[in-house]
């Protein structure tokens, strides 16, 4: 059932500093073109932490917002109360990790974590921090639309300056039809209308991409498992937690555009960071994660593997030149 957020006008009109939380490397045409969006919202968020090695300082200086940007490789962070977090051993990107050092360093208790490869609608930070003041104690995850192709020079430039319409990029985006979409009347916001929000007890539809949490919740969950490597599972293993403490999980119809990029399917370039993860999550909660790709690899004759096993999974062998040409599908708008 979708409802809509109820309104109290004293609550709405008082500013809830908002932290939004990203990190990336080597990304970093998707990360301008996220500042941009976030520079040209109807509210912006009063500090962008990245996490990131290699985006040009003067670059960064272009954009009007209040950005703090930390390296990959720190380490022992202090956090507002004191908490420190362990320094990672681990050589390759780890989103994880950087996640729960943004989070570390966030000087607000509201706060908005968003992948690099996002561009928000003008309303997405003032409506989803909205609602996160109206249920604070709850996990909120906004609606993403997938572009269909990368955004050309001259569009990135109108995103700069504020003129690439909602419009003009709902016409270049596609919902994944695989996903929980809200209609897209519903992610219009009016003064009188906010955009939809609803409760769902899927805490397995709850994807990292974009979504909205308080300071206390977060550590209350304690951030992202840091034994999770690479790709897979992490922000599944992070909602399971959320149920387990009894967190409510709420999707909006809040916007993001996911920026196109090329993916593989089933994604073999993950191969081995799924095997390790899927191991990991079953260990934890005693069913599997990504099962879909899981039977994928199954069917190629990388893994043997059931839904009804317990045992670990193993790599039986990598797949061939030739199988990753095919799974190569640059055009792609998602996996």
């Amino acid at each position: 059932m979708t409802v809509k957020p109820t309104t109290n006008s004293n609550a709405v009109s008082e500013h809830m500093p908002v932290t939004v939380i990203t990190t990336c490397y080597g990304r970093n045409r998707h990360l301008y073109n996220l500042l941009s969006s976030l520079a040209n919202g109807s509210v912006k968020p009063d500090e962008v932490i990245i996490v990131n090695d290699d985006a040009d300082p003067k670059r960064l200086a272009d954009f009007a917002l209040n950005i703090v940007k930390i390296p990959t490789s720190a380490g022992l962070v202090d956090s507002p109360n004191h908490q420190t977090l362990e320094k990672s051993d681990k050589t390759e990107f780890d989103i994880g990790h950087n996640r729960n050092i943004g989070a570390a360093r966030a000087s607000h208790d509201t706060l908005i974590f968003l992948d690099v490869d996002c561009i928000v609608a003008p309303s997405f930070i003032e409506q989803l921090s909205t609602k996160l003041n109206q249920y604070p104690n709850a996990l909120l995850m906004g609606q993403p639309r997938y572009l269909t192709r990368p955004l050309s020079n001259e569009e990135s430039l109108a995103l700069q300056k504020g003129a690439l319409t909602n419009d003009y990029l709902n016409h270049l985006s596609v919902y994944n039809p695989y996903r929980d979409n809200f209609d897209a009347k519903q992610s219009i916001s009016t003064k009188a209308a906010p955009t939809a929000i609803k409760k769902t007890n899927d805490y397995g539809a709850f994807w990292s991409l974009c979504f909205a949490i308080k300071r206390e919740q977060f550590e209350q969950i304690g951030g992202f498992d840091t034994q999770y490597t690479g790709y897979g599972a992490e922000d599944t293993d992070f909602a399971f937690t959320a149920r387990q403490l009894d967190i409510n999980f709420y999707l909006t119809a809040d916007l993001i555009y996911h920026q196109q990029h090329a993916v593989y399917r089933p994604p073999l370039n993950h191969l081995e960071s799924i095997i390790v993860n899927a191991n990991r999550f079953y260990q934890k909660w005693q069913c599997w994660p990504m099962g879909g790709w899981l039977e994928q690899f199954c069917e190629m004759g990388l893994i043997d593997w059931t839904h009804e096993q317990s045992n670990s999974i193993t790599l039986l062998r990598q797949p061939s030149s030739k199988e990753i040409e095919l799974a190569y599908y640059p055009d792609a708008a998602y996996v």
